[in-house]
This record gives C-alpha cells, structure tokens and sequence, in this order.
C-alpha cells in the first residue's frame, strides 16, 4: 500500500470505493458531489487529498482536508478505507499523512464532522478518540496538533 496524492485518473475508482465503504457501513450510498472535482473543492480551497492505493493500483482509502478561512484550522473529509482492507492500519496512515500536512502549513486544528445517532456513527467516534481528537459538540470533534 501507498499513499500518494490524489491524480485526476484516480477519480471514478476514488468514487466507487466510498460507495462501496459507505454501503459496507449500512449507509446509504451517495455521491458526494465534492467528489467530483476534487481539484476545486480541496487544492484550490488551500485543503490537500490523498488517496492510498494497493499492489494492483486500485484506491483502498482516502483523506482529505480544507482549511478554515481566517483560521489556523481544517477540517477533515472523506477519510474511508475499503471494507476488506479495514484494520490494517490504512486509516491511521492516512490521518497521519494529513495531520502532518497540516501541521507544516500552519494549521494548528484539525476538526471532524461526524454524523448521528453517534451509535450508527461509533466506529468513526472511536476511531479519531484513539487518535486523541475529543468531541467539542455535538457531532463535532477536534484535535490540537
């Protein structure tokens, strides 16, 4: 597995793994329409995305985030792993990979949006309290890096 920065030719695959991880989690699968241009909505709005790929060249998770205007803050978005591939550490590489963009261009906050009820959404909420965010709201988490 690698994580690289996401590239235009990634896009559909991109798209279909987060269907595909959304339905594993009983959500109803989606599109995002952020997904669609991640150019736009992400690198030309100061924010980064990545995504990780595995031995055949096929996405298994991403991650991306876009800055806060007037703060020293982001927020966090998409940050899924293919349901087989879950528990390998993917997601933690990922966040890491993000935190520390952050961090190198000044961001000193890293938030998450997350949904309700929070026992449908528990698998998220754990996931970022392991990784030391705390909940600020209701729905809202953040961390200071």
């Amino acid at each position: 597995m690698k994580i690289i920065p996401f590239e235009e030719s990634y896009r559909d695959d991109l798209i279909f793994m987060i269907l595909q991880a959304k339905d594993a989690l009983g959500r109803k699968p989606g599109l995002n329409e952020d997904l669609l241009d991640i150019k736009l909505n992400y690198f030309d709005k100061g924010g980064r995305f990545w995504i990780a790929i595995d031995e055949n060249d096929r996405v298994i998770g991403s991650i991306g985030y876009v800055k806060v205007d007037g703060t020293n803050e982001a927020f966090i978005h998409r940050l899924f792993v293919k349901f087989a591939k879950k528990r390998k550490g993917i997601g933690t590489a990922l966040l890491m990979v993000a935190e520390e963009c952050m961090k190198n261009n000044g961001i000193t906050v890293s938030k998450v949006h997350l949904g309700t009820p929070k026992a449908d959404w528990y698998e998220s909420y754990s996931f970022y309290l392991k990784h030391g965010y705390l909940e600020y709201e209701e729905r809202y988490m953040r961390k200071l890096l």
